[in-house]
């Protein structure tokens, strides 16, 4: 990996908005750095590559960092400042999305903040945080409406689950890089397998991710309601994560036709949380009622599963309603391999004969290090030797090794006398990838717990998850800070009229953009990945 910092011509050429800048000027910046996931802010300060490797590694390039640092909370206030009246032709509508995620980490930093001020004050909920942040964005800031991004994830799943039906019945016509199928929702993970595993991006679901579906639905279906083009709408997100405004810079999400992008700006929620204490504004009181807006969407909608968007489990469910509509009974099993982070779920039905069947395998992996570990297995149950195409064998190891294993592991069974499970050593269906240990409640990007300047750094150390993984301490990877998010998470209610409203409109809003244009459905949810030229050996990136 080379010791200089090199500005990626190949990222440049995708953003027609940057300009090529040398990477020297860049040494001296306040710059947020991701790698590739895992997110930390460097203070403004004189800084080497040498003593930075998460630039070294190659994994988050000069021009990447450029692109971060273009997209901020200053950058949202300026243009707020500056938008022209709702009455001039030049005005833009600006409309804000926020990640339940997000909700989650603002939900618990103000919670702390309330107990610490007033102990008896009772926590707030994330529906009550949704509609504070509504009244900041609408009546401080000027925006014209707020959403969360679940109505989008819950669109974005929908399509998730059609795409893995498409995969199993290419795979079984012997269509190459069909299965697994690894899901897409984290640019960490995308833009780590562009640059380092181009063997894996065949694998890789081509849905939205639910940010990039959010914008598509409000650059031209909120648009066309409102009678906007998408140029005249501008479209700010809140997301857990750095990564995420590296996504919504890729040139596939970019209208070349009305020269604006599905999502405007990203920032963070630290960032979210910076604005509002510069505003003056206290987030543990509610100041105004929620604001009547013109366009409505299902908001707050729980998707069973992960704190990531349950991607492995909305998997599972349909392939359990599958089985049931088949006339079997199904169950799921869970093998822990290393922590939380790391596990493989099966779902298993019984056959006629009686002997037990597994007829799905997926695993949930979270954190780079649990992450090349997947990536050697899908390399070698897929028939792939190290980064390059994939060979010709339907995307499944042709024999070898399996086949041994296979049968040494039926020879053991009928040693014990117990009935061997027929798909034991079925290669992976799907698995779901997060970049961050514990998922995107824990991004880079999420307001950090208050440090307690009593705690000792052994008690922060026993705490963090997977280790400092990110150069946070304790401010990122806090066990215990984590599992609170995660519990705001999933505190609020299971509206079920809600869901069966988005259902509903998400239908209804498929259905019309068939009926736009042949591909429109294509166009709108899903995109393609490329293989980026960089000098870095994925498995050998030591994290």
């Amino acid at each position: 990996m080379g010791s200089t910092m090199k500005l990626k011509s190949t990222i440049v050429q995708r953003l027609p908005p940057l300009r090529a800048r040398s990477s020297k000027k860049l040494r001296s910046v306040s710059t947020i750095v991701s790698r590739a996931g895992l997110s930390y802010h460097l203070q403004t300060k004189r800084y080497s590559p040498r003593s930075h490797p998460y630039l070294n590694s190659g994994c988050i390039t000069s021009a990447e960092s450029v692109l971060i640092t273009m997209q901020s909370h200053v950058e949202v206030t300026n243009f707020l400042q500056s938008n022209p009246p709702p009455s001039s032709p030049e005005h833009k509508i600006p409309i804000l999305s926020i990640s339940p995620q997000a909700l989650a980490s603002l939900a618990a930093t103000i919670n702390v903040a309330s107990t610490s001020t007033a102990p008896s004050t009772p926590p707030a909920s994330i529906r009550e945080i949704l509609d504070r942040i509504r009244a900041f964005a609408t009546v401080e800031l000027g925006f014209s409406n707020v959403f969360d991004t679940t109505f989008a994830r819950h669109i974005a799943l929908q399509e998730h689950i059609l795409e893995f039906e498409e995969r199993v019945a290419a795979a079984k016509s012997g269509k190459e890089g069909s299965l697994p199928m690894l899901a897409s929702a984290c640019p960490g993970w995308v833009c780590y397998a562009e640059k380092a595993h181009a063997e894996m991006l065949p694998f890789i679901s081509t849905t939205k991710s639910p940010q990039q579906v959010m914008g598509s639905l409000v650059k031209e279906w909120i648009g066309k309601k409102l009678g906007k083009s998408p140029e005249q709408m501008y479209h700010v997100t809140v997301m857990p994560c750095y990564d995420k405004k590296l996504e919504a810079s890729r040139q596939d999400f970019y209208n070349e036709q009305y020269r604006t992008r599905d999502v405007d700006c990203v920032i963070t929620t630290g960032e979210l949380e910076l604005l509002i204490k510069e505003r003056g504004w206290d987030l543990t009181i509610s100041r105004h009622p929620p604001p009547e807006t013109q366009i409505k969407l299902p908001d707050l909608l729980i998707h069973s599963g992960s704190s990531s968007g349950g991607w492995l489990q909305s998997i599972i469910e349909h392939v359990q309603e599958r089985e049931r509509r088949s006339g079997r009974t199904s169950s799921v099993r869970t093998k822990t391999i290393r922590t939380a982070d790391y596990e493989d779920v099966m779902v298993e039905t019984i056959t006629e004969d009686g002997r037990p069947e597994i007829v799905f395998k997926g695993s949930k992996c979270y954190g780079f290090r649990n992450l090349q570990n997947v990536v050697r297995k899908v390399a070698k149950e897929s028939g792939l030797k190290g980064p390059g195409p994939i060979r010709a064998t339907g995307g499944r190891t042709s024999g070898g090794a399996a086949a041994v294993l296979r049968a040494r592991r039926i020879k053991k069974e009928q040693e014990a006398g117990s009935t061997p499970v027929l798909g034991e050593d079925r290669p992976y269906d799907y698995v779901e990838v997060m970049a961050c240990p514990a998922g995107c409640v824990n991004g880079g990007g999420q307001a950090r717990r208050p440090v307690s300047n009593k705690s000792s750094s052994a008690e922060e150390a026993i705490n963090l998850v997977n280790g400092d993984t990110a150069g946070m301490g304790s401010r990122w990877g806090d066990r215990e800070w984590v599992k609170t998010v995660d519990e705001l998470y999933w505190s609020h209610s299971f509206d079920e009229g809600a869901l069966f409203e988005a259902n509903k409109l998400s239908g209804s809003i498929i259905e019309g953009l068939g009926k736009l244009e042949e591909d429109g459905r294509r166009r709108m949810l899903r995109t393609q990945y490329h293989a980026v030229i960089s000098d870095v050996v994925g498995l050998n990136v030591k994290w």
